[in-house]
């Protein structure tokens, strides 16, 4: 039998030194990279998947086993759901009543923050800071401040949620579809409290981070408020999560159905949006349109190039490497993750590095002989904290930079770095004390 997993590895290492190099273009290398390895597969019968021998195994098990269509269906159906709530205009609502009833300031920026982080658990962290960046530049105005700070606050708190439940961002679907996690187990697991935890202690310590930077604003201000245009897509969210939430609790769940009751709730979205609201079909093109189809077809191809890359053993023997340069040390194999990932995911996308490094991590454990959970959760928080540590590490940040430099305050890459670095650290910092308390 033919060995082509260096050749594998040498088609992965290419697609990734093409995708940090051109961002714009990540769906055409995927898509090649997963194509060429697939042909390898047809060319060479189970040379690379060695589960199956046919001809045609390789096109047929790429597209039922390795690219997994549940994670897929619950991202689109929870897209579909995000964006009509940030269209109900209840998210505005909110944040105009917390700066109501804040005795000051300071207070209610740093209670805007906190409410940033907690919609980006069930909205894409680029459209939660679009949402939210009117109130916070409103405010600002009022008090004749400087948005930077809170622009920055806005980018760095959405970033941090975004793996503290099932339906958060892409990295927490990935590890879903790779641990095999309910809903339900994002926040208990094995008796134990889960990620969703862990990520809350990073919420708090960067909520009082920002105390610290806001808390010289005494004064209270008031803010335009916008009307709600319905509860009808905070209800569908709502449902949304209840019904992922029981959805786990049952055996032996049927496949797909996680995926095609998320994909419902969104269609219901959809039918309400032309009926209920009247839209046009080119109004509703446009929102369906406007969803992050660029990170499903991005997600497709590389699901079948690192799928390809676990069944060559590649991954395994990584993991093998990692253990022995720790010399199976727990605690140096845990800071070897999390610093790695840190800093990986500070210039590079979080997703491409979560889909290679969950199973170096799983079999680093294994081969260590520790729970899993503790690598895979260091993994996780490093790899999307990180993304706060520079301006170009999440689409949220650069979001962010482009508004405050709009608004005639452009930030530099040691300014930004000074602010987010250190939340970066801290929230990190706050996020690994907890997961080692509970999963060491």
């Amino acid at each position: 039998m033919v060995n082509l997993k260096w050749l594998v590895l040498a088609l992965a290492v290419a697609m990734y030194a093409l995708v940090i190099a051109k961002q714009d273009k990540k769906v055409i290398f995927t898509s090649v990279t997963a194509l060429l390895v697939i042909g390898l597969g047809i060319a060479f019968p189970g040379a690379i998947f060695t589960s199956g021998s046919g001809r045609f195994y390789a096109l047929t098990h790429a597209f039922s086993s390795l690219v997994n269509w549940n994670v897929l269906m619950i991202y689109v159906g929870s897209m579909t759901i995000a964006a009509l709530f940030l269209y109900s205009k209840v998210p505005a609502k909110i944040a105009d009543f917390l700066v109501k009833v804040s005795p000051s300031t300071g207070l209610a920026i740093v209670l805007i923050l906190a409410m940033t982080g907690i919609i980006s658990i069930f909205v894409e962290n680029v459209a939660t800071v679009l949402v939210m960046a009117p109130i916070a530049l409103s405010l600002c105005k009022k008090l004749k401040m400087n948005p930077t700070m809170f622009m920055v606050g806005l980018a760095v708190m959405s970033n941090l949620e975004g793996t503290a439940t099932l339906v958060g961002d892409p990295p927490s679907m990935i590890f879903a579809s790779y641990a095999g996690y309910t809903f339900n187990d994002f926040f208990v697991h094995a008796g134990r409290l889960s990620i969703f935890f862990v990520v809350q202690s990073g919420l708090l310590a960067g909520c009082i981070f920002f105390y610290a930077v806001f808390a010289r604003l005494k004064e209270k201000t008031e803010v335009e408020g916008e009307p709600v245009i319905s509860v009808v897509p905070a209800i569908l969210l709502l449902g949304l999560i209840f019904g992922l939430a029981a959805i786990s609790f049952i055996p032996n769940e049927v496949p797909f159905l996680s995926g095609g009751f998320v994909m419902v709730l969104g269609l219901a979205g959809i039918l309400w949006y032309i009926f209920s609201q009247k839209k046009s079909g080119i109004e509703t093109w446009e929102l369906i349109k406007g969803l992050d189809w660029e990170t499903i077809a991005f997600l497709i191809g590389i699901f079948v190039v690192v799928g390809a890359i676990s069944e060559t053993g590649l991954l395994k023997d990584f993991a093998d490497f990692l253990a022995r340069i720790t010399g199976g040390n727990k605690l140096a194999g845990f800071i070897l993750i999390l610093a790695v990932s840190i800093f990986i995911s500070g210039f590079v996308d979080n997703v491409p590095y979560i889909i290679v490094m969950l199973p170096v991590a799983g079999n680093m454990a294994e081969s260590m002989g520790i729970n899993r959970e503790l690598f895979l959760f260091a993994l996780l928080i490093g790899s999307c904290l990180g993304g706060n540590l520079t301006p170009f590490g999440a689409s949220a940040n650069v979001v962010a930079m482009g508004i405050v430099k709009k608004e005639g305050h452009p930030m530099s890459f040691a300014k930004w770095l000074k602010l987010g670095g250190t939340f970066t650290l801290i929230t990190t910092a706050a996020a690994a004390i907890v997961l080692w308390l509970l999963w060491a």
